[in-house]
């Protein structure tokens, strides 16, 4: 808290990023490294930040306390309401990190990518058709995976398709920098979400124009409009949730894909992923003066997909924060 007694805005709290050299230190080791010996070397690594980061602990603590009566499984209920369960999502957050860096280095095998029977045979074959589309995903599961496939034409694209993603770079400065280090080939173009402004919008309407993505999360408030923000329904309790993204995403009338890369188990060695994408129904055309209403129904719709998955895989949730505070 602050001293006025005002709740930290969630870019605001230390411990969100790691510090440059400590990332620096992950990527040498995988660049080094059999991805095995990684991904064993986060169970440790999980272990240690549990034991020594108490902010770690209580906002996992939190989340895992308020999704156990929800979950969908008795089994999972258990786990989260476990004095252990804790310990699970972080290390589940520790290897979720490693195949970030793998899907970026295009070391993410596509066999392990399991689509579903939803909207992504549409999507791919929208985009085979040089077409964009605007992407809302978010920070339950690994959002990362969809992107670094789209760029390394993994996804049945016959194509590369350019990512431009809206993200806080004040915030992920440090691993936005050691992804391009990764793979300085990219095509991935990063946007300031505190600078998103009219140019923007022109930017982004021409970005979609020429085939490309672009891509957002929905589950947190900017920084620089904390005063607005989308009070939504979540896991039984009003919780805030992106203006911008979905003001955004009604503003350039491209079509709207939510998207959302989930483990299969969550401390699994070996990961398999099913990847879910769920096309929005709501027109594209609407006046001006039906635009904020058109956001919050995108809203709705995001907020309703993400409690539906966090109640099957809630140690996949990497908000740790608490979700729910005013100031958020």
């Amino acid at each position: 808290m602050k001293k006025s007694g005002t709740p930290l805005h969630w870019s605001q709290h230390k411990e969100q990023t790691a510090g440059y050299w400590h990332l620096k230190f992950t990527l040498i080791l995988f660049k080094l490294l059999p991805v095995i010996f990684l991904r064993i070397i986060a169970f440790p690594v999980g272990f240690f930040y549990f034991l020594f980061s108490k902010r770690g602990r209580t906002e996992s603590k939190r989340f895992l306390d308020k999704v156990a009566p929800f979950v969908n499984s008795t089994e999972t209920e258990k786990k989260c309401r476990s004095s252990f369960g804790p310990l699970r999502h972080i290390v589940s957050f520790s290897l979720a990190l490693i195949e970030k860096l793998q899907s970026w280095d295009g070391r993410f095998s596509f066999k392990n990518i399991h689509f579903q029977n939803d909207d992504a045979e549409e999507l791919a074959r929208r985009l085979d058709e040089g077409k964009g589309a605007f992407l809302i995903c978010s920070h339950l599961g690994n959002s990362e995976l969809f992107r670094g496939l789209a760029i390394y034409k993994q996804t049945g694209v016959s194509r590369r398709v350019p990512v431009n993603s809206i993200i806080n770079t004040q915030v992920t400065a440090n691993f936005t920098r050691m992804l391009k280090e990764l793979n300085p080939q990219s095509e991935l173009g990063i946007i300031n979400a505190n600078e998103i402004g009219p140019d923007t919008a022109i930017f982004l309407e021409e970005k979609l124009a020429a085939g490309e993505l672009v891509v957002i999360a929905g589950d947190r408030t900017s920084t620089n409009t904390t005063g607005k923000k989308h009070i939504l329904p979540f896991l039984g309790e009003d919780a805030p949730f992106s203006f911008g993204a979905f003001y955004l995403a009604a503003l350039l009338k491209a079509p709207v894909y939510f998207i959302f890369a989930l483990r299969r188990g969550e401390l699994s060695l070996k990961p398999e992923y099913d990847l879910y994408v769920h096309k929005s129904t709501l027109s594209l055309e609407c006046t001006r003066k039906e635009r904020i209403l058109r956001s919050f129904e995108l809203a709705r719709s995001f907020a309703e997909l993400l409690e539906g998955y966090c109640k099957e895989r809630p140690f996949q949730w990497y908000n740790f924060y608490n979700f729910w505070q005013e100031g958020v």
